[in-house]
């Protein structure tokens, strides 16, 4: 035993494992046969893995002998060195120390030392932390940059660029001053230029993002800087500086290589565009044909036909067009779209896919397609053969050979349309006439331009029939619905007409055609809150309408309310301020609130922009007379014998002028002059003897003479007393007999000032087989003044489809 160690006593590892069982003593161990010779054998001899039997696990003493090498002469790790003995610390995490003692605390979190010292805090000083601040705000900065782009605030954008710019400018001083120059980010020295760049572009300050680009294309450390020479094309092409914006993008033709040929294709298209810019159809031709040989689209094969048909290459036009039309659109049948079993799972994918944005997009595509097929088949047509006739033929038979057959019989339609733009209303008839026996869609969009035009030809019976026709082919067909209750409106069965406007309203509720007919029957049948009601709702769509705010001015007069009519019409009057009758009913309301001066200014600028309307002229030569300017009143009063000159009262107004004027020799003559055209005329007779009498002149007897003769003649024809011919105005001496009245009379000679009684304002429609809004024009060449809303409008043309 006398190599057995004990531990100190301040350092006490196995306290209390003194007390142990007699049977495990060791004095005996050299007496035991079966230990010395297991001390003998190779088993004796291995090295013990420790040089303690590990205690804590049983209750007896440990075992202590002399320690024996390995075999490579390694000392065993728990060997007594140097008299010192080997603490105990691999069960330390388990809460075990050598200071514990019986009885003590379980503490294996050390919980009862208190919280935990704080953590050291980092050094911000450092050259390191300061330049990886600095990176932040740089990255921060530029997201901002595009974050404001993205919502529109391009000022904003461009503000946080440049912020980035110093910032990043303060970043490489940073680096250099600590001597880290070697470090230089470049990726982010590229995105701070590369943004600045493009907000320069963005707020059209074109001068500083041509530099901002130069700087990063000039700079070889930059990789794939080149392709921005495609940007800075683009800003030479918005300034409309061409044969630059050409150089720039061959530059970057060449430094694009072929393994992005989609890249490639896109400049290629864009030196084309620009060429046609240019007038260079040739060269443009050129990069179209290569693009549509290696990889043709639908905008570049229209972009082609247009150069084709630019330089009057007639067999070139067909065969464009036979490649447009042979273009692939990669897009799936729209049958895939179509539940085929009664598989569940199946058809909720099929349901679930139908309307996402990939399908949509698929719409999309197709439908751009067809406008361009559509509008180059329209362009072409009139140039390829001797008649626009015979060119629509050949458009139809060659789409009716490719993918896009349904678009024949739209085109066909369009052919109509064509001939209706040309006036040539019976070969339009003949030719929707053949589509009678065609499908349901493209039969009701025949049959309803052919209600249309009859509607135009006021022959209602077949416009009627043709509306009966495309209902029946197609119930839900909105324009089919506003022609049906047009027919009927002009019957003057007003309910029957506002049922089938609400009809094509549940169809389509954008439909603002049989809105605003819907507001006219409401308004001839009398309910006129119903009418204000469609009139407002048309108005929210329509906020620049002209027409719908005169008939909401109008639907107010009628409810008593003069200040709201007055309201509507200045809102007219800031859509189209020339608009002669607007002006004029503008007066005719002031005058009747009694404001004379504001009703004399807008009667004046209405006469001043259409100088021809009886009422305005009446109106204004009765004011001057009222306001005792009677030399004023001449010159309207002429102008009114110019436009009516067998009406003799605006005659004797003239001398009845001059008279008033105190120019009696002037109004003895224009007496004279009437009395030559109107010899009959009493009134005139009357004044002739007047004036005679007070100038003294020889003549009053003869005229006298003619009075008591023509004043018989006129009680023989009657056969009954003398009653003047013409009205009181003209007749005595008095002052008041001569003026007119103070107010005017009703503007229009119909009682109903804002609209005709012709069915004229009614919208007729017709199908435009181009888009899923039709144009819906009214009817009639052009509006006369007399008897409908805007005398200058032209209508005519709004049939035609753009």
């Amino acid at each position: 035993m006398e190599n057995v160690h004990l531990a100190l006593e301040e350092d006490d590892l196995y306290s209390g494992y003194n007390d142990y069982n007699p049977t495990f003593d060791s004095d005996a161990l050299e007496n035991d046969v079966g230990f010395q010779q297991a001390v003998r054998t190779s088993h004796g001899r291995r090295p013990p893995m420790t040089a303690k039997f590990p205690g804590t696990a049983i209750g007896a003493r440990p075992l202590s002998r002399i320690p024996l090498t390995s075999s490579m002469g390694r000392p065993m790790t728990g060997a007594v060195q140097d008299g010192a003995a080997r603490p105990m610390t691999a069960v330390r995490a388990a809460g075990y120390t050598s200071s514990m003692t019986r009885g003590s605390t379980f503490d294996p979190l050390g919980q009862s030392k208190g919280p935990a010292p704080p953590l050291e805090t980092k050094n911000e000083d450092t050259p390191e932390e300061k330049i990886k601040s600095l990176e932040k705000k740089v990255n921060d900065l530029i997201e901002e940059s595009c974050m404001a782009q993205s919502m529109g605030t391009l000022l904003l954008a461009l503000e946080k660029a440049k912020e980035a710019g110093r910032k990043e400018r303060a970043l490489v001083r940073q680096r250099q001053q600590s001597g880290y120059a070697d470090q230089i980010n470049l990726d982010l020295t590229y995105s701070v230029l590369l943004n600045l760049a493009n907000q320069y572009a963005n707020n059209d300050m074109y001068p500083e993002a041509l530099n901002s680009y130069q700087v990063i294309v000039k700079n070889k450390m930059f990789n794939n800087a080149g392709r921005l020479k495609v940007n800075m094309a683009n800003i030479y092409f918005k300034q409309k500086n061409y044969p630059k914006a050409i150089k720039f993008y061959r530059m970057a033709l060449d430094q694009i290589s072929n393994a992005h040929k989609g890249m490639r294709i896109k400049i290629l298209q864009n030196i084309g565009v620009v060429f046609i810019r240019m007038g260079q159809y040739s060269d443009a031709i050129t990069s179209f044909e290569h693009i549509m040989s290696e990889s043709p689209n639908v905008k570049t094969g229209f972009n082609l036909i247009l150069c084709y048909y630019a330089i009057s290459v007639k067999e070139r036009m067909k065969t464009a067009f036979q490649k447009l039309i042979s273009v692939p659109l990669g897009i799936d049948d729209e049958d895939k779209y179509i539940p085929t079993n009664d598989d569940a799972s199946s058809n909720m994918v099929i349901e679930a896919i139908k309307n996402d944005k990939l399908h949509q997009m698929e719409r999309d595509l197709k439908a751009l397609a067809e406008k361009y097929i559509m509008t180059a088949a329209k362009l072409i047509a009139p140039a390829i053969e001797n008649s626009f006739a015979t060119g629509f033929d050949w458009c139809v038979d060659t789409l009716k050979s490719s993918q896009y057959v349904e678009l024949a019989n739209d085109l066909e339609i369009n052919k109509a349309i064509t001939y209706i733009r040309q006036k040539d209303f019976n070969q339009a008839v003949e030719t929707l006439k053949t589509f009678e026996k065609k499908d349901s869609r493209v039969k009701s969009a025949a049959a309803t331009n052919l209600s249309f035009l009859y509607f135009l030809e006021k022959d209602f019976d077949q416009a009627d029939r043709y509306a009966d026709l495309a209902m029946t082919a197609d119930r839900y067909n909105p324009a089919a619905l506003i022609n049906k209750g047009s027919t009927v409106f002009v019957k003057q069965d007003y309910e029957k007409a506002a049922e089938f406007y609400k009809e094509a309203l549940r169809n389509d509720s954008s439909c603002t055609e049989a809105l605003y007919n819907l507001g006219l029957s409401y308004k001839k049948l009398n309910r006129l809150e119903e009418a204000l009601d469609c009139f407002l709702k048309l108005h929210a769509i329509l906020r620049n309408s002209a027409q719908v705010m005169y008939q909401l001015a109008h639907l107010y007069e009628l409810l008593e309310d003069p200040q709201q009519a007055i309201e509507w019409l200045m809102q007219v009057i800031s859509v189209i301020p020339t608009d002669p009758q607007t002006l004029a009913k503008l007066g005719e309301l002031h005058d009747g609130e009694g404001d004379k001066s504001q009703a004399f200014h807008y009667y004046d600028e209405s006469f001043r922009y259409f100088p021809s309307n009886i009422d305005v002229i009446e109106w204004l030569g009765a004011y001057y007379i009222e306001t005792q300017f009677c030399e004023n009143a001449i010159q309207y009063f002429e102008r009114a014998t110019h436009i009516q000159p067998t009406q003799v009262k605006w005659q004797l107004m003239v001398a009845s002028c001059y008279r008033r004027s105190g120019n009696y020799q002037r109004a003895l003559e224009t007496y004279k002059d009437i009395h030559r055209k109107f010899p009959e005329n009493v009134e005139c007779l009357r004044f002739l003897v007047r004036l005679c009498t007070d100038m003294g002149l020889k003549e009053v007897q003869d005229y006298a003479t003619k009075l008591k003769k023509v004043e018989k003649m006129k009680e023989i024809r009657a056969g009954i007393s003398l009653v003047s011919a013409t009205p009181t105005q003209f007749t005595g001496s008095s002052t008041r007999g001569e003026r007119l009245s103070a107010k005017m009379r009703s503007l229009p000679a119909s009682n109903e000032p804002y609209e005709a009684s012709s069915p004229k304002e009614l919208d007729a429609s017709y199908v435009d087989p181009l888009g899923p809004q039709m144009e819906r024009p009214k009817t009639g060449a052009k509006k006369r003044v007399e008897d409908d809303d805007f005398a200058d409008e032209e209508l005519g043309d709004d049939l035609l489809p753009e």
